[in-house]
């Protein structure tokens, strides 16, 4: 049995029954035409679903979240403003104040722990509002709800962590990616597998993952170079994985994000390093070897001409002549 993408075997415009459909599809597939979609095994396929359930689960506990700071916002609390994390211990605990009766400003902040204790004085002024019993009904309500996300959160990480088992040493090595956490780990398992045979090389995997650059050239002009479409879900990782190894230290995909993002946006920095952590990750599972990092100062190294290229032009901009011959160049 050979599945086939429809997108890729359409007929002749005009040319539109069954039976022509059907004979169509028979002449491609006699002269080797069609391509068969990527199908994971059952037990990657159960992981996927649960992975990916998951991630909508952490999405709809963002919105009840974002939909109680509105419910705050609307009855003049400002605790966002003052709060890393409203849902952190020192947010619950004024929140569960406040559906309790409490009203005084001074003594909800005196709730406050940790760091947030150094901002009493900014806390007790973001605390004066209208606090309602209609808004306290929506409270209740939104917590509730977020009580129960957080359960079944629990519970399904729990159920990944069981079925993970066969897959705990490619887990492991994708973890030592930067960027890469256990969790984005286990939902990159679950989307392309561990049987790197399925893809001739790691541009095809890049390439059915949509983050690659699009080919649509003409005329010798190269017209668009967005990402084509492929696999939603792989992407929302490996974009948020870009982010997260934007912000390491000393590492080449964090001098990678860094290079990228002074000149094209951070977004554009965060698909191209996760582009490079999609390739890593094909060679890691395939090879089964841990990452070999290239270090901050390997892009520098191979593109050193064309960096002092670049910076001589940029001297001769400002009205100075510059000889680099017979300099010699610091390794």
């Amino acid at each position: 049995v050979l599945l086939v993408n429809p997108t890729h075997i359409k007929h002749v415009p005009g040319r539109k029954t069954d039976i022509k459909d059907c004979e169509w599809i028979a002449q491609l597939l006699e002269h080797g035409l069609l391509r068969g979609s990527f199908i994971p095994p059952v037990a990657i396929r159960d992981l996927r679903d649960l992975t990916r359930y998951r991630r909508q689960l952490v999405n709809d506990r963002t919105s009840e979240v974002n939909r109680l700071q509105k419910v705050l916002e609307t009855a003049n609390i400002k605790l966002a403003s003052v709060a890393t994390d409203v849902m952190g211990k020192s947010g619950r605990a004024i929140l569960k104040a406040l559906l309790a009766g409490v009203d005084d400003p001074k003594q909800l902040a005196k709730l406050s722990k940790g760091r947030l204790r150094n901002k009493k004085d900014e806390l007790e002024l973001a605390l004066q509002g209208l606090f309602r019993p209609h808004y306290a009904l929506l409270l209740t309500r939104i917590l509730a709800h977020i009580e129960f996300l957080e359960e079944s959160i629990t519970e399904c990480e729990a159920e990944i962590e069981v079925m993970c088992c066969p897959f705990a040493k490619e887990i492991e090595l994708l973890d030592t990616e930067p960027g890469v956490d256990k969790r984005s780990a286990q939902d990159m398992v679950a989307e392309i597998g561990v049987e790197m045979g399925q893809f001739p090389s790691h541009k095809h995997l890049c390439s059915w993952a949509g983050i690659s650059p699009g080919n649509n050239e003409s005329g010798g002009k190269r017209r668009s170079g967005r990402t084509t479409k492929g696999n939603k879900w792989l992407k929302a990782i490996l974009v948020e994985c870009g982010h997260a190894a934007g912000r390491t230290k000393n590492t080449y995909l964090g001098s990678q994000y860094a290079r990228l993002a002074s000149r094209k946006g951070r977004k554009r920095a965060a698909v191209a390093v996760g582009h490079s952590i999609l390739e890593g990750a094909y060679f890691i599972i395939r090879d089964k070897v841990p990452h070999r990092e290239l270090g901050v100062n390997y892009l520098n190294e191979i593109n050193k001409k064309h960096i002092i290229r670049h910076h001589v032009r940029r001297l001769e901009s400002l009205g100075l002549k510059v000889d680099i011959q017979g300099l010699p160049l610091v390794a």
